[in-house]
């Protein structure tokens, strides 16, 4: 696991525990290399609540990435959700000492800082900061301030809040399995980053991811993240009414829904029916796939209502604001018949359903571009781009900041020799290097180590 440019995921959802290990290509293109599964028994709508089921679940996920990569995984970026998770806009500025100077990557860094400053309400803390637009000395809408001059540095954030108590039980499980926490991802930021494309984030688009235990949104505008939420139903809701509706075991009610569920009762006639085996000897049971339907569609319809509900927050009926490329449908639950026609008829949106094939390699096993492994795949991909980032850094540090010093240098340095690196240049690159995400992760390591 010591190569750089091998990274590994950890989905922890309500059933299904996914690690995978990816690669990037050639081509720029993330090969998986091993993935592993189990089935998530201490998990409880996205939070943990069974720490020692968690773990052994984790280890079974993470030896069987291991054996069918030939991997030895150490460290892992963890994905996180759960209906603790809520998401504020939130302003803020610096004064920069000397306007003279153009804009660096440390005053953004500073800015961000500042905003992890906040002051939250008992027992929660700040997991993303997002920046959306600058304002450079009142100057609006800029993208991208660094080498613009400027006094004054504002910016309009989406900050994501999670609780304490949840974000460490999710470190401890995994520090307990054996592994590292490199870095924790908010799940739907990490499944948009598998199924959409540029465009659609340009265009505004809003991503639900329908996972087992929580449905998550993500929206985007002009290529900026401009709305988060977790939801608490997911596709366990609708096994659990049709284990209820059709007195059936939950294992059942869950075959059932795969195999002959549809979210439009219309499409099916009356006199289809499945016949299920009795327990223990007792007579088969006979259950209409219309009745099926009928009882599927209701809770979906109010799974998707409540998505809606938090669109229509965001404003998407202001033209400004409006959603363009419409909705994508990922997660398990995206796989359920005539989920599409469904999310289409109630809010009048276009929409399809997200593979995360967006940025897999062509020869990728069809299995894993299934919408059930979005999330897996955009962690590792997060993952991946960060590693990245981290590595272009150490080689080329900021060009702005070291150019200077590197003048400094010749003039007071002419025998220096070409292999050796000054310590200030060292200070310059280490600077540079520590983009934002990892500070917060090692922020977070302290913060678990303390906690222990």
């Amino acid at each position: 696991m010591e190569n750089e440019n091998i990274a590994v995921g950890l989905d922890i959802g309500t059933t299904k525990i996914v690690a995978m290990i990816g690669r990037k290509n050639d081509y720029g293109k993330m090969e998986i290399l091993g993935i592993g599964k189990a089935k998530s028994l201490g998990v409880h709508r996205g939070v943990v609540n069974n720490i020692t089921q968690t773990i052994q679940s984790i280890q079974q996920a993470v030896q069987d990435a291991e054996t069918s990569s030939g991997m030895k995984i150490k460290e892992v970026v963890v994905g996180i959700a759960g209906q603790h998770i809520r998401s504020l806009q939130h302003s803020d500025y610096i004064t920069r000492p000397n306007g003279e100077d153009v804009i660096q990557e440390e005053d953004i860094d500073r800015l961000c800082n500042q905003v992890h400053k906040l002051v939250m309400l008992p027992g929660e803390e700040i997991l993303h900061v997002l920046p959306q637009d600058f304002k450079v000395d009142g100057q609006a809408e800029v993208k991208e301030p660094i080498g613009m001059y400027g006094a004054r540095l504002e910016a309009n954030f989406h900050v994501v809040v999670g609780q304490v108590s949840s974000i460490r039980n999710v470190g401890r499980c995994i520090k307990s399995a054996g592994l590292e926490l490199s870095a924790i991802t908010l799940e739907p930021l990490a499944s948009a980053k598998a199924v959409l494309s540029q465009e659609e984030k340009e265009a505004g688009v809003a991503l639900i991811d329908i996972g087992g235990g929580t449905t998550d949104l993500a929206i985007f505008k002009d290529g900026i993240i401009r709305h988060t939420a977790v939801i608490p139903f997911g596709g366990n809701v609708i096994t659990e009414d049709i284990k209820e509706g059709c007195s059936i075991i939950e294992k059942q009610a869950e075959l059932l829904k795969i195999k002959f569920g549809s979210a439009w009762p219309g499409e099916n006639k009356d006199n289809e029916i499945v016949s299920i085996p009795g327990l223990r000897g007792r007579e088969p049971k006979e259950i209409s796939l219309k009745n099926l339907s009928k009882i599927i569609h209701a809770r979906v319809i109010e799974i998707i209502e409540q998505v809606y509900m938090e669109i229509k927050n965001y404003g998407h009926e202001d033209p400004k604001k409006k959603l363009i490329a419409g909705i994508v449908l990922t997660g398990g639950g995206a796989q359920l018949q005539h989920i599409k026609q469904l999310v289409e008829y109630i809010t009048g949106m276009d929409t399809r359903i997200g593979y995360p094939n967006e940025h897999l390699a062509g020869d990728s096993d069809p299995e894993t571009t299934s919408p059930m492994y979005a999330t897996a795949v955009g962690l590792v991909l997060n993952s991946l781009e960060s590693k990245e980032k981290s590595s272009l850094m150490k080689r080329f540090p900021h060009e702005d900041s070291v150019q200077g010093e590197e003048e400094k240098l010749e003039t007071t340095e002419p025998t220096k020799e070409p292999g050796k690196k000054d310590k200030k240049d060292k200070e310059k690159e280490s600077k540079a290097s520590k983009r934002f995400f990892d500070k917060w992760a090692e922020k977070f390591k302290e913060f678990l180590d303390n906690a222990e």
